[in-house]
């Protein structure tokens, strides 16, 4: 008779797997934000004059010669949800502009931020607009352009605040 050896779950094993399956669930989920990104079919940056629901006026032109994040999302994403605090957080340091789509009328979306403690800037896209110039299919989707305006990333799902950090570092 064989015996079969039974390896036993010490604490370096166990965390041994979990470093694998945050490995593998981290390449899979960047191959399936490469595959569900948009199409895009300009690389430069359309001109974009909207009202922000704080009442502001944005004008991408603006921001010519400086990096932008653009940022579609929806109050009824969770994982858009999950995502906001590090677009919050990416705000603070980066140019910003988000559009909300499909999530109501621009009081809606004034509380959802006020009671998130958010202050990025929003352009509501309650019609999907927006979403539709740009291509957008799935949420969140993120857009990073550089100083001369031209798209240097683009991604759909859930990017880490680390994520958006860096590469906004790397197109500045």
């Amino acid at each position: 008779m064989q015996k079969h050896s039974q390896k036993r779950w010490t604490l370096k094993r166990i965390l041994k797997e979990i470093a694998i399956m945050l490995l593998m669930i981290l390449v899979i989920s960047n191959v399936l934000s490469y595959i569900r990104k948009p199409d895009i079919t300009e690389n430069q940056l359309p001109a974009i004059k909207a009202l922000l629901i704080s009442g502001d006026q944005f004008d991408s032109a603006v921001f010519e010669g400086k990096p932008l994040l653009i940022h579609f999302w929806a109050t009824w994403c969770p994982t858009c949800k999950v995502e906001a605090d590090n677009i919050q957080r990416l705000s603070k340091q980066y140019n910003v502009v988000t559009f909300a789509v499909k999530s109501g009328d621009n009081e809606a979306l004034r509380t959802y931020m006020e009671e998130r403690e958010f202050d990025f800037g929003v352009i509501n896209d309650n019609d999907g607009r927006w979403a539709s110039r740009f291509n957008v299919q799935g949420y969140p989707t993120t857009f990073i352009y550089d100083a001369s305006g031209e798209i240097r990333f683009s991604e759909v799902g859930y990017t880490s605040t680390a994520g958006l950090l860096l590469r906004m570092w790397w197109v500045d």
